[in-house]
């Protein structure tokens, strides 16, 4: 009997301990998460130092526009908790919006082999994200 107390009470202990691991991890600033996409671009896009400091200013300004969004929607989610259809159709809309906005302003920006090249690098990303999220849906039914 005290060695199934104490087998519960190691799982148990071991659970929380591995739950709150993703607590402690700090997010990084919007300066920092664009300082390395800028770094990312660069090796795999071969930007130029004038490309470099443009991608870096526009960045810098749809990171920010990016987090004015989330804090709005955490405030108006803490008021209520389901979003009604018109709703989620205009933030996927205004999001929508905002990429082809930032995919104009990358145009004028990059050359075109630059864009194409970009333009297979988020496509494979695209996939990788769907066929994890699939798989992560597939082991949350199990």
């Amino acid at each position: 009997m005290k060695t199934w107390i104490l087998a519960v009470v190691i799982m148990i202990g071991i659970t929380v301990h591995a739950q709150t691991k993703k607590e402690h991890k700090e997010a990084l600033t919007p300066e920092q998460r664009v300082e390395l996409r800028v770094k990312k671009l660069t090796l795999a896009l071969d930007l130029t130092n004038k490309q470099q400091k443009e991608m870096k200013v526009l960045l810098l300004s749809k990171e920010t526009e990016r987090q004015q969004v989330i804090e709005k929607l955490k405030s108006e989610n803490k008021a209520k908790k389901e979003l009604t259809a018109d709703e989620r159709f205009a933030i996927k809309n205004n999001a929508l919006d905002k990429k082809i906005e930032m995919k104009e302003e990358m145009k004028k920006i990059l050359t075109k082999e630059q864009i194409e090249k970009l333009d297979k690098i988020s496509e494979r990303q695209y996939h990788i994200t769907k066929k994890k999220i699939g798989e992560l849906k597939k082991n949350n039914r199990s």
